[in-house]
């Protein structure tokens, strides 16, 4: 097949630093083209992701009214230069209006909650069959589908090539809090259950310097906690010192406090074999079968009690459960076999 695939214009593909789809378009181009497809990439100029044809987006900003014009016109250009079976949009929905009422396929994907006031303008614009939604999450497709449109929950994948196992850990192993440290995230939840528990905990992931709420979090609440009790602050980690972490940890505890629409990292401490330890919340429970590869707590006194527990269950279980459901192979074949689908349903009409 011909694919036409895009990201957002702000990053490149791959990224140079922190750009979260954006490593996800980078792997999906080149698996695809492995795979034997002809795949063209729509994005910023100076991606250096292998590709068959590129389209550097003109404007820089999604938020921006002239670039959003500007990158409309020209994902339309690209479009009839490259003439693909499937365009599959990782950017904004506006820029696939003028392909709308076309013969072409279109996937649009969303990393965050649609709204539903645009996904249902674009519903009403489509061609019959023309335009499919897909959610990086089954929580992201049950929110988009009153909006309208076919949904697919299609999870992220994680690099479980790169990242390995650590079968078996020590007693005395720690607690890792990986994330961004906010108070969405529950570090402060994981300070205390890492204190009831009387284990350590490795808090691992940046933080706001600002004067911001999320900023004085951080001052107020995880701050003052470094260096007390077993609870240590590492900064931000690169892939390899992820993977020794992760592969050393008795669990990874990040006990949510918003709807995370899907969560890598919980992926990628499943692949180091570390099990999960979280809330209910967004795609959480996609994520974590509570009791094989992790819990899903209500309370920090739940917690305490999934600690206790977590000895118990089998890393190699958790490793499998990520190689299996959240690998690039196993989330690629499903994009493929929705291409697969969405191009026969346009031969049929």
């Amino acid at each position: 097949m011909r694919l036409l695939l895009t990201a957002d214009p702000e990053i490149e593909v791959p990224p140079l630093l922190y750009g979260g789809i954006e490593r996800i378009v980078d792997v999906l181009v080149r698996r695809l083209r492995a795979a034997g497809h002809t795949v063209g990439l729509v994005a910023r100029p100076g991606s250096e992701c292998p590709n068959d044809a590129f389209f550097p987006w003109p404007g820089a900003s999604s938020l921006s009214r002239r670039d959003t014009v500007l990158n409309t016109l020209a994902l339309a250009r690209a479009v009839r230069a490259f003439r693909p079976d499937v365009v599959h949009s990782f950017s904004r929905i506006a820029y696939l209006l003028p392909l709308l009422r076309g013969r072409i396929p279109l996937i649009m994907s969303f990393q965050r909650e649609p709204t539903h006031r645009t996904v249902g303008l674009a519903v009403r614009l489509a061609a019959p069959g023309r335009l499919t939604f897909t959610g990086c999450s089954d929580y992201i497709a049950r929110r988009g589908r009153p909006a309208g449109g076919e949904w697919h929950g299609i999870p992220n994948f994680a690099d479980t090539e790169s990242l390995t196992l650590g079968p078996s850990v020590p007693d005395d192993a720690p607690l890792v809090f990986l994330s961004r440290v906010e108070e969405i995230k529950g570090a402060h939840w994981a300070i205390e259950i890492a204190r009831r528990t009387g284990r350590r905990l490795i808090i691992a992931g940046n933080h706001s310097e600002r004067d911001d709420p999320e900023g004085r979090f951080w001052r107020a609440k995880i701050a003052p906690e470094i260096g007390k009790g077993g609870i240590e602050y590492v900064g931000p980690v690169d892939d390899v010192q992820k993977n020794a972490l992760l592969g050393g940890a008795r669990a990874m505890v990040v006990p949510i406090q918003w709807d995370e629409p899907f969560g890598i990292v919980f992926a990628e401490s499943l692949a180091c074999g570390a099990p999960v330890i979280s809330c209910p919340r967004g795609a959480l429970p996609e994520i974590v079968r509570p009791g094989v590869d992790g819990f899903l707590i209500q309370s920090i006194e739940e917690g305490r009690e999934a600690v206790e527990r977590v000895g118990a269950l089998d890393r190699a279980e958790c490793r499998r459960r990520a190689v299996d459901h959240f690998s690039a192979d196993a989330v690629v074949a499903r994009y493929i076999d929705l291409y697969a689908k969405v191009r026969a349903r346009l031969a049929r009409s």
